[in-house]
């Protein structure tokens, strides 16, 4: 049986060596693991049957932590950020050497974000690391947008499920990358792209 509550405390010290925890989010629950360990990170992969060729998206709860595992930030993604953030919305950075290659699946570049959940930017306001965290499912699975979901999806494996209610949107977040400092969308979700171009024109 998978513990669940609301401790930040006790998610904090499971984070701290290297367990996982799910985390709520505004989109769907992620199964999150210290994003800069890659036992913690092979931990994710492994229980989520993930292939290692399909990146991780990292979290945190601010842009300034951002800076410290990414370089060359386009102008255009601080607007983004300070429109979009905390939001729906993953950005893709080029990252430091202190991300990884397993967290990026070997990639030079790292998807960063930041959730509007009130619990889990309290607990990420007190890590000093982000997050890695897919959707808290079996690959392949519908993604979960509230705890009884992730039950049926693991049995074991996660060391914690910080309990947010259930997600209010149920999409994952839209991935924009840059190209030349413009912006491209990688994937959509939840943030529309008419509301993307109404900031950007602006």
């Amino acid at each position: 049986m998978i513990k669940i509550g609301n401790d930040i405390n006790l998610a904090k010290k499971i984070l701290d060596i290297n367990g996982l925890v799910a985390i709520p989010t505004e989109t769907v629950y992620g199964l999150a693991g210290n994003g800069t360990n890659k036992e913690a990170v092979n931990k994710i992969f492994s229980i989520k049957k993930r292939p290692y060729e399909d990146p991780l998206i990292c979290h945190t709860n601010s842009f300034e932590k951002i800076l410290n595992y990414t370089k060359n930030i386009p102008e255009v993604a601080i607007k983004l950020a300070d429109c979009f953030w905390p939001g729906p919305m993953t950005l893709i950075f080029e990252k430091k050497n202190i991300i990884p290659d397993i967290t990026t699946s070997n990639l030079s570049t790292v998807g960063f974000r930041i959730p509007n959940n009130t619990i889990s930017l309290e607990l990420l306001h007190q890590l000093e690391y982000p997050l890695a965290a897919p959707s808290a499912n079996i690959f392949g699975y519908i993604s979960p947008t509230e705890t009884k979901h992730i039950t049926q999806n693991f049995k074991s494996g996660i060391d914690y499920i910080l309990d947010g209610g259930k997600c209010n949107l149920g999409i994952e977040s839209t991935i924009i990358g840059f190209l030349n400092n413009i912006p491209v969308i990688h994937r959509l979700g939840s943030l529309v792209i008419e509301d993307i171009k109404k900031k950007l024109v602006k």
